[in-house]
This record gives C-alpha cells, structure tokens and sequence, in this order.
C-alpha cells in the first residue's frame, strides 16, 4: 500500500494532462433526441428536424465512445483512454457549474471541446480522494452554446466484505414552495443510461454495486438526478434557463423516489434540491434565468 506522500506524488505526475483537449463530434440527430425524449416521457414525435431542443438538454449528446476492449471491470472506459490514469479505482459524479448561451438544434451538428482543468488530490475522512474538474465547450455553428464544469471524485475501494463510508445525513429544507415525487424505476436509470451511453455496473449491475463497491443497492445516476431536478424547476421558473450549478450530496438508489423540491424565484434564481425517501438532503441546485 502506498503512503499519502507516494499518492500525491501519483496526482503531481498527472499534472501534465491539465489543459489537454479533445474534440467530440455530434450530429444531434433526430433519432437520438427522440429516445432522450421518449425516456422522459415526452411524446417523441412532437420533435422534429430542425427543432430547437431543450437549452439543457446538450448534457445528453456527445458521449465518450470508448471500444468494448477499452472498457474496464466498473463499466468505465478504462484509466488513460479519455481521462487521466487517477491511482484510485472509484468513480463518481460529484457537481458542476454550467453557462448556457444558446439552445442545440436537432440536425445542426455541434461540437464538445473536453479539456482537462483540474486534477487535485485530497485526503478526508473516508481516506484518499481526487478531484478531476472537465470543462465542456459546446460549439454550434461557430458560437458557444454552452460551458459545463463537471467534477468527479475518485475514491478508494472499501474493504472486501465492507458497505462504503456514508455521508452523515442532513435533513432536506422544510420550505419548499413547490415539490413533485418521481420514482427512480430500474427501466428509466437503464435508458438515461442508454443515451449518454454510460455502462458503469453501480447503476444496472446489483451483485456488482454490493460485493465490489460496497453499496446496498444499485445507485441512481447522478446526471439523471441533476436533469430530473432542472425538469421540474423549469416549470416554476421565470424565464429561459441561463445556467445552474448543482451539487450531489448523498447517493440516491435505484427502486427508491426522489423528492424535487425548490424554493420560490428571488432575483433571477432559485434554489432547488432533491430528498431521498427518508428525508436526507441528497442534492442541491441553484438555477439563474433571464
């Protein structure tokens, strides 16, 4: 086992990847934003060529395509292929921060430029950590529609036979001027799944999400909690979408519901958040509108 100094020594040799960028295509094809409409339960053929998606809704195109012979045991593609080899073997979705300018259209082709911004160490209270930072450039027609800061944690793996440290609960806010529950069903995490073509085993695979990363259940999709969140504060919004910044707290399982909650708008913005069955905190979002 390594000391904490080889492991930060680890990170400092990744510091040469920071800046690195790579150019992600996408045709924003019909097809594809028909099945992110039909997983959300929008009528399908109510798009059409043409149409304007959405403003948040390029979260869900431009995936990392990685060979099958690229892909590791967790589901990910493996350490090294688009993203830094981070010594630690977990991976989750942590928050993000996100600019939108403009809305994506279907059958007008785009482009992710993915840049690495920041890989940070960290050692806490459930051991050593990292922090990767991925800042996301969406390009259309030569203007920027968007920029998506995406943090992921990478964590140690708990011992054989181990459940996974927990955050401490925090109970959700009482003030909530709006909320609607939704089911987290097995067949919505798999097809949200599907079209950012995201394989991780924690969400589909249970005997994996138990033996190997100590969890008690298959895990929600982070993504899939931020967008069901920004689905339901924008029919109590003011206004067009501008950005948000959204951060997950504590994990959230697959066969459970979600409380969305929000605050009223105050000054452009309002503050969201979602509650487990129990009533503990599990994200919190902040939406700005024009």
């Amino acid at each position: 086992m390594t000391t904490d100094a080889e492991f930060e020594a680890a990170i400092a040799a990744l510091q040469d990847w920071v800046g690195r960028e790579r150019v992600v295509e996408d045709e924003i094809g019909l097809s594809s934003a028909r099945r992110i409409a039909g997983m959300l339960d929008i009528d399908p053929a109510s798009l059409k060529q043409g149409d304007a998606l959405p403003p948040h809704w390029f979260t869900m195109f431009f995936p990392d395509i990685a060979k099958q012979s690229d892909i590791g045991p967790d589901g990910h593609p493996n350490k090294g292929v688009f993203l830094p080899p981070i010594p630690l073997p977990r991976r989750m979705g942590a928050g993000r921060r996100v600019t939108i300018n403009e809305a994506l259209r279907i059958g007008t082709p785009a482009i992710k430029r993915a840049i690495v911004a920041q890989v940070l160490p960290k050692i806490g209270r459930t051991g050593r950590m990292a922090i990767l930072t991925m800042r996301h450039v969406i390009e259309c027609e030569g203007r920027t529609a968007a920029v998506d800061e995406f943090d992921a944690m990478y964590r140690e793996a708990p011992p054989p036979g181990q459940p996974t440290a927990a955050t401490p609960p925090v109970a959700a806010p009482d003030n909530a001027a709006w909320s609607e529950r939704k089911l987290l069903s097995s067949p919505l995490v798999f097809r949200y799944s599907s079209v950012t073509w995201n394989a991780h085993r924690i969400h589909y695979d249970a005997d994996y999400a138990r033996d190997e990363e100590g969890y008690p259940a298959t895990v929600q999709n982070g993504g899939l909690t931020m967008q069901l969140m920004l689905d339901a504060a924008l029919k109590h919004g003011p206004g067009r979408i501008t950005g948000f910044t959204a951060r997950l707290a504590r994990p959230l399982w697959v066969g459970d519901t979600v409380m969305l909650c929000g605050a009223a708008p105050a000054d452009g913005k309002m503050a969201c958040w979602a509650a487990d069955k129990d009533g503990h905190l599990c994200a919190t979002m902040e939406v700005a509108f024009a």
